[in-house]
């Protein structure tokens, strides 16, 4: 029952996007005896189809409140936290919409494009000649949407598997929610901890291993709600994941590890001085790949829906806002399937690192 309320949400919460705010494409004219009217119309047309890209980046962009509606005042605030010569905590709210400048101890303060800078009363921002704001920053140690969203995910997934914990104390049998969630982790043990790793090593990687899954899966299934709370696209927080990966990896590597890379057996001499710069800079490219493919796949994919959510706005013709509307929602039922997808993909590469750094070698 659960299970099914959770589907029930998750389509629902598809079906309910924050489309509302796109403006209504006007009707073209197409009448040849009044240029003026047209070339209004044309620019009409080109200042909207700006608004709707503005809004998709700013769908993507981190930010320091949640606003899901601006026109009707759909807000939810976040506290800033600034280090500027002393600790500065308020409410995003003095931003209003980030259009405001907020005071605290007698410091004025303004978002520009996403960022908070010392400003004055009147929220001047000066502007150098390659279009970077000269105005100070203050240390920003923010709750922002993504860092929210973050602590949020964490929490979730500790209440979750404690529960999931507490349902074998009197039993081997998992009850409740614990039925979903042991056919996943027995799927990351027997499918790609152990054929990865090896059944020597795979029970020390087995925490980090479901950790990141469900991290990632809960995180891209968190960014396919109208919140506007994409935090997988964020490429700090994929940076973030791959650099945890790359330093396990090399502190539990074994020496076999490292003999594969400066000096691999079976290989030519001359060959081994060629092949372990290439080796060593495989070390490197390894997290970069993890990061990559995670942040790329994540924002293509929303970039994508976005768009199609657009054109149910820019045409006038019904049928094709209909084939609009059932694309959209096609892709947002493969977009949930790609989010677990990208989820056992990064755990799977993980796995192969770390069995590639825990193998003792039999030669």
């Amino acid at each position: 029952m659960q299970v099914k309320k959770l589907v029930r949400i998750l389509l629902l919460l598809l079906l309910v996007s924050p489309t509302a705010i796109f403006a209504q494409h006007e009707n073209e004219d197409h009448s040849s005896d009044n240029h003026k009217i047209k070339t209004e119309e044309l620019s009409e047309s080109a200042i909207k189809a700006s608004e709707r890209k503005a809004y998709i980046k700013h769908h993507l962009q981190d930010s320091h409140d949640f606003t899901i509606w601006h026109e009707m005042g759909w807000e939810f605030p976040l506290p800033i936290i600034l280090w500027d010569e002393g600790l500065h905590i308020f409410s995003s709210s003095k931003f209003h919409y980030r259009e405001s400048v907020a005071e605290s101890k007698g410091s004025f303060y303004k978002i520009f494009h996403g960022k908070i800078y010392k400003t004055d009363t009147e929220g001047s921002i000066t502007i150098d000649a390659h279009k970077h704001p000269v105005n100070a920053k203050p240390l920003d140690f923010s709750i922002t949407k993504n860092v929210f969203v973050i602590m949020l995910m964490v929490l979730l997934i500790l209440l979750v598997f404690m529960r999931y914990a507490k349902s074998y104390k009197n039993n081997l049998i998992p009850t409740k929610g614990g039925k979903f969630l042991e056919p996943l982790v027995l799927f990351i043990r027997d499918e790609i901890a152990i054929p990865n790793i090896g059944k020597k090593h795979h029970k020390k990687y087995m925490s980090y291993l479901l950790t990141v899954f469900f991290f990632i899966w809960f995180l891209n299934l968190a960014g396919m709600t109208p919140l506007g709370i994409t935090v997988t696209n964020n490429i700090a927080i994929t940076f973030g994941l791959a650099i945890i990966t790359f330093l396990m990896t090399l502190f539990t590597s074994k020496k076999n590890y490292w003999m594969h890379i400066f000096w691999m057996p079976g290989v030519p001499v001359p060959m081994k001085f060629l092949l372990a710069p290439i080796e060593l800079l495989g070390v490197f490219i390894k997290p970069f790949a993890l990061m990559i493919r995670l942040y790329a796949n994540m924002t293509a994919g929303h970039i994508v829906i976005m768009s199609l959510i657009a054109l149910l706005y820019a045409f006038d013709n019904w049928l094709a806002k209909g084939a609009f509307l059932g694309l959209t929602l096609f892709l947002s039922v493969i977009e949930l399937l790609v989010a677990f997808l990208q989820a056992y993909i990064f755990t799977m590469l993980t796995a192969l690192y770390f069995g590639a750094a825990s193998d003792e070698g039999h030669h």
